[in-house]
């Protein structure tokens, strides 16, 4: 498949498509990046970005739809040019709290549809507005999952319009299997959104999401930052591989590019979240240059079977995903 700078969707299994790169928004929550969410949106749109990956636990959803909005009144791009994927936290998982909780979503980015919708975590924790429900000792207080009534309520969001696209995120086989084999089941998830890049390449699950027609998506596609509260730092950082620094030469890109391009040439969708303008169109820089086979297989070599993203303080969940092979 040709992917271009101008021309990257690839397809969905539902008809739609998806753009194979995209903007990631999440940020650390200080007061100074949420000012430059709004910016950093609005300088991806220009730099060709038409991807944007959010959530309303990101708190910054108002500012992409602004970015957005204003960008669309620009005469920039139009609604349709432009695909939104937003997520359904692990508090909102009752079904009867699914269609409102998208609603909200769609408000605060003043649309009227999202192009894909996705159960964040396959965990449920208590239903209600505090995002990380603890009890009074500091205790996690979880609910138990229900992951078919919740998909039956996300379909019929999508039967009301209010979504194009339906998937899932940080599931592993058995979680997807459980969606895949619901029994009256009438959309299938159309992506998995989950870790993966050179130390950890996921191999065996992007294999069984690729027989299943499910796209994989790339959160930290880079590795991660440093945040030693939600990161596991034992790892290396991803960009200072030496081998990924010498194949940057030898294209003449960075290692950032090296990644991305390795990604994208498996069929994985990749959101990097850069709000420096700079990076970001560095990011966006990969579809000028294809890696040799070879080198594809010596960067899968790489893998180290290594997530920075654990989520270790929820490993004592019922649904907790990554106690499984994958």
């Amino acid at each position: 498949m040709y992917l271009s700078a101008k021309s990257h969707r690839i397809p969905l299994s539902d008809g739609n498509s998806i753009p194979i790169i995209g903007l990631g928004t999440y940020s650390d929550p200080a007061p100074s990046i949420k000012e430059s969410c709004e910016a950093s949106v609005k300088a991806a749109i220009d730099i060709g970005y038409r991807h944007f990956d959010g959530a309303y636990i990101y708190k910054n959803e108002h500012e992409v739809g602004n970015a957005i909005k204003a960008k669309i009144a620009e005469g920039k791009v139009t609604r349709e040019d432009i695909f939104y994927c937003g997520k359904l936290w692990a508090t909102n998982h009752v079904p009867e709290m699914v269609r409102p909780t998208l609603e909200r979503t769609l408000r605060t980015l003043q649309m009227d549809y999202v192009d894909l919708y996705i159960i964040e975590i396959p965990m449920a924790f208590k239903p209600g507005d505090e995002i990380y429900p603890k009890d009074e000792n500091g205790k996690w207080l979880y609910h138990k999952s229900n992951l078919c009534a919740t998909w039956e309520a996300l379909e019929a969001c999508k039967d009301a319009g209010l979504v194009k696209s339906l998937g899932v995120s940080n599931f592993n086989r058995r979680q997807l299997e459980l969606i895949l084999n619901k029994p009256g089941l009438k959309y299938k998830p159309v992506s998995n959104q989950v870790e993966c890049h050179p130390y950890f390449t996921q191999s065996k699950l992007l294999k069984f999401c690729q027989q299943h027609d499910i796209v994989v998506i790339a959160y930290s596609p880079l590795g991660t930052c440093r945040n030693p509260s939600w990161v596991n730092t034992t790892c290396p950082p991803l960009l200072k591989d030496e081998f990924l620094n010498s194949l940057g030469k030898k294209y003449n890109k960075t290692a950032a590019q090296i990644v991305l391009r390795f990604n994208i040439q498996r069929g994985v969708v990749v959101i990097p979240k850069s709000f420096n303008p700079e990076r970001a169109k560095e990011n966006f820089q990969i579809f000028d240059f294809s890696l040799t086979e070879e080198d594809m297989k010596n960067i899968e070599a790489l893998n180290k079977n290594i997530r920075f993203v654990e989520m270790l303080m929820w490993s004592d969940h019922p649904e907790y995903p990554f106690h499984d092979e994958y």
